[in-house]
């Protein structure tokens, strides 16, 4: 049977039209479905939407067409798993994600993302934030705003709104929008003060598909600043700021530069990596986003969010002491 194929196991739900909010207005089809949906996987939505048994306003539509308010979307019946089969995340994802949560008010929730923890399923990961959250809080309309890597632990923000994901998303593209800091361990002494790199990234597929991001002057302009606050076992414990927020950039800019972060096991050094591991315990790349800043309704409405750092980073910090 097609894997992305509803499973026949249970009785499929009957047809039904969904008017479409006024907080959805401008939302594409394939998103307004994978809310509506919950637990469906992308692939079954974009077959339901190229065979026709998805209508908006009678008729049928593309999966990227956007959304207006009061249009009426016909949801075809569609058979899923029910809760507590293969179609929910694990009680342990579900208690992790719970007890990640740093902030929520009605618009936004903003989480400290564990390492190892995707933002969205995909490549072979059935569950990631956005779909643990979502079985969380299943009343609630949740949208990634931004992403984090795998890797990466830190401030992950979701929109409980639509106008707040726009305004954000909007924000995200402005120079300045956003301020991002992070917090890095990067191999070797960084000089005093501030390294400012501006070098455009690329990025390419390696052999199997594998996305790998390089300096180059065919790609888009990047620019990270790195602080030095404190040096620790010959390593430098830093501050980053970046002003643009492309694929894998703190870590391709912290090569470039010859510094490379502490347990990257892709762009890093590995003999270095190794000392730490043996020496410090660290097992993870030392890679934190620490505080999100920016301002909602045109600037009237400003956040802080912080999400401390994660305690297995803060023990390689006093190992290295």
């Amino acid at each position: 049977m097609d894997p992305t194929e509803p499973t026949p196991s249970r009785p499929s739900a009957p047809a039904r039209t969904v008017k479409v909010p006024e907080d959805r207005e401008g939302q594409r089809l394939d998103n307004f479905l994978l809310g509506q949906l919950k637990g469906a996987p992308r692939s079954l939505v974009y077959k339901l939407v190229r065979s026709g048994q998805v209508r908006v306003n009678g008729g049928r539509a593309r999966a990227e067409r956007k959304l207006e308010a009061g249009d009426e979307v016909r949801i075809p019946p569609v058979r899923l798993d029910e809760p507590g089969e293969k179609g929910t995340p694990a009680r342990g994802l579900l208690e992790a994600m719970e007890a990640s949560i740093v902030f929520e008010d009605a618009r936004l929730l903003a989480i400290n993302k564990p390492s190892g923890v995707a933002s969205h399923g995909g490549s072979g990961i059935s569950f990631g934030v956005i779909e643990t959250l979502r079985a969380l809080r299943p009343k609630d309309s949740l949208e990634l705003v931004h992403r984090l890597d795998r890797d990466t632990s830190g401030l992950l923000v979701l929109a409980k709104k639509r106008s707040a994901l726009t305004e954000l998303q909007a924000l995200m593209r402005e120079d300045g929008g956003i301020a991002k800091r992070y917090l890095a361990l990067l191999i070797g002494r960084m000089p005093s003060g501030t390294m400012s790199v501006d070098a455009p990234l690329h990025i390419g597929l390696r052999q199997g598909g594998e996305r790998h991001v390089q300096v180059s002057p065919e790609g888009k302009a990047s620019l990270s600043h790195f602080k030095a606050l404190e040096r620790r076992g010959g390593q430098s414990y830093c501050e980053v700021r970046i002003e643009t927020g492309r694929t894998h950039q703190i870590r391709v800019h912290a090569q470039h530069i010859g510094h490379p972060v502490a347990g990257d096991d892709k762009y890093g050094d590995a003999a270095a990596n190794k000392r730490l591991r043996e020496q410090a315990g660290l097992k993870r790349m030392f890679l934190h986003a620490s505080t999100l800043e920016f301002a909602l309704d045109g600037g009237r409405a400003p956040y802080l969010l912080n999400a401390p750092l994660a305690p297995e980073l803060v023990d390689v910090l006093d190992r290295l002491a």
